[in-house]
């Protein structure tokens, strides 16, 4: 919903299920000139050797975790944290409120049209009060498997343990206000991001006017 109190600039969340597509359809908006906040991207560099995660994350789970170069070793740890709820709970409780105040900066420093805010685990996040609509890229179960497969996992028993470890695919549902079906080709995928880009602009242009407004 839009409030037209809000000073900041138009914010969607964009979220969806592991190997859904996240990152092709984030890199397609990021090509229409949107600017794009991916936390995935700031956990990878929030856990850069010197910075105070990595020694939190060394802390919690030992030095196996990390690699010859001083770095997180990432497969080890997610060989830990899919295998174990409350080991997965603990690096979330390291990583997230950090994962979230350098989402806020970097949300309040940007401008452009309208902002696209990836989280991949958008259920239940707090990062949920920071966005106006939720976007989810969805896919096929059965076709979701193969690519995680054939991407990340080792094992069909590795892959069933990191989907279980994910929020629920009715749980991502019931939250979105626009979803993407992300299970054909990229023409077709690039036809329902344009049409959505010039949706968002177009709230993010009704809120400009309201803020206007006497």
């Amino acid at each position: 919903m839009i409030d037209p109190d809000r000073k900041n600039p138009f914010r969607i969340g964009l979220t969806g299920g592991i190997a859904s597509g996240k990152t092709t359809v984030s890199n397609m908006f990021a090509e229409l000139g949107v600017p794009v906040i991916d936390t995935d991207v700031i956990a990878r560099e929030i856990v850069r050797p010197g910075e105070p995660a990595l020694k939190q994350i060394r802390d919690r789970f030992g030095d196996n975790i990390i690699d010859d170069t001083g770095r997180l070793d990432r497969r080890a740890l997610r060989d830990i944290v899919f295998a174990s709820e409350e080991a997965r709970r603990d690096l979330e409780a390291i990583l997230h409120p950090a994962i979230g105040r350098e989402t806020r900066r970097q949300a309040d420093a940007l401008g452009g049209p309208y902002q696209l805010i990836v989280v991949p685990l958008l259920v239940g996040s707090k990062l949920l009060e920071l966005v106006d609509r939720v976007l989810v890229v969805d896919c096929d179960p059965d076709l979701q498997f193969k690519r995680l497969l054939a991407r990340d996992a080792e094992s069909p028993e590795q892959a069933n343990r990191i989907l279980a470890a994910q929020p629920r695919r009715e749980d991502r549902l019931a939250i979105a206000d626009d979803v993407i079906l992300n299970d054909s080709d990229l023409d077709r995928l690039s036809g329902q991001i344009k049409e959505l880009d010039q949706l968002y602009r177009d709230f993010a242009s009704s809120q400009g006017q309201s803020e206007r407004l006497p």
